[in-house]
């Protein structure tokens, strides 16, 4: 074995002090991001894309300018939440400019790069994981906050995300069934594996209530979310309630008309971890 030279760069030898190398891809030379939050889950199913379209069309309305990059390649919906259809990406050799919702959340989705959104991506997992690259890199982002949709789990695409981009935290969604916990530990072990903060958890489709006598309805059992954030030492962000309006407003792409307090908490707790600074 050499010796080491105490000069990473030139040293060939293995040693435990040998610095790692950075695997954060660099943003478009023209990009201005302040802060970024990825939003995960364990499994796919919980809302994870809904947690997202909700705290950017929130943080939208305190005044900061927000971006969505939608990493789910395979299945995209953040397009299809903001009515997003027939929507052309321009750019230039400098980059792609992400078009507008009509609030003016910048989004940058696959589905916007297809000429019919019902197509699938029939696409292997170094292609997938270099497309979310690309979006990072090869876009020209202007945002406060940019929220990172993440497909589910904790293969190729999350840990990219995790690897290339420089997250400020992540926010976890799941659902109140039994196996959250397991749902949430796989995703807070693979964060704390990164050395991700994890800003907080979401729970949704948390209960239905009775339009007669208001009475919270656990279609699912009672929620062990708590005890989860407990056991985590991780905030409760959000309890969302499965709600027929938010529903039917998310399937006519007009989730920026959302009317509801559920995720007021998120976004206050958000604004004061990442020490955002109202305009």
């Amino acid at each position: 074995m050499s010796e080491c030279t105490h000069n990473c760069s030139t040293c060939s030898s293995n040693c435990s002090s040998r610095e790692k190398e950075s695997l954060l891809v660099p943003a478009n030379a023209l990009s201005e991001v302040k802060h970024i939050i990825g939003v995960v889950s364990g499994k796919g199913g919980v809302g994870k894309s809904l947690v997202t379209s909700m705290l950017a069309v929130l943080l939208q309305r305190e005044g900061f300018k927000v971006g969505i990059l939608d990493a789910d390649i395979t299945g995209p919906s953040i397009p299809k939440s903001f009515g997003m259809k027939n929507v052309e990406v321009y750019g230039d050799d400098n980059g792609m400019i992400p078009p507008s919702t009509t609030t003016g959340i910048d989004v940058m989705s696959v589905n916007l790069l297809l000429g019919d959104e019902t197509k699938p991506v029939v696409w292997r997992g170094a292609i997938i994981a270099g497309t979310v690259q690309q979006f990072w890199k090869d876009t020209i982002w202007n945002a406060d906050v940019l929220l990172v949709d993440c497909p589910p789990g904790t293969g190729d695409v999350p840990l990219t995300v995790f690897q290339s981009l420089p997250l400020d935290g992540i926010v976890i969604v799941s659902s109140p069934q039994d196996l959250v916990s397991m749902i949430v530990s796989k995703a807070a072990n693979m964060a704390d594996m990164m050395n991700i903060p994890v800003l907080g958890l979401v729970e949704n489709m948390s209960y239905v209530k009775c339009p007669d006598c208001g009475k919270e309805i656990k279609v699912f059992g009672d929620s062990h979310i708590e005890e989860v954030a407990e056991k985590f030492h991780y905030d409760l962000l959000a309890r969302i309630p499965m709600d027929p309006k938010l529903s039917a407003l998310v399937d006519r792409g007009m989730i920026e008309l959302m009317e509801n307090d559920y995720m007021d908490k998120a976004v206050e707790t958000l604004i004061e971890k990442l020490n955002l600074e109202r305009k």
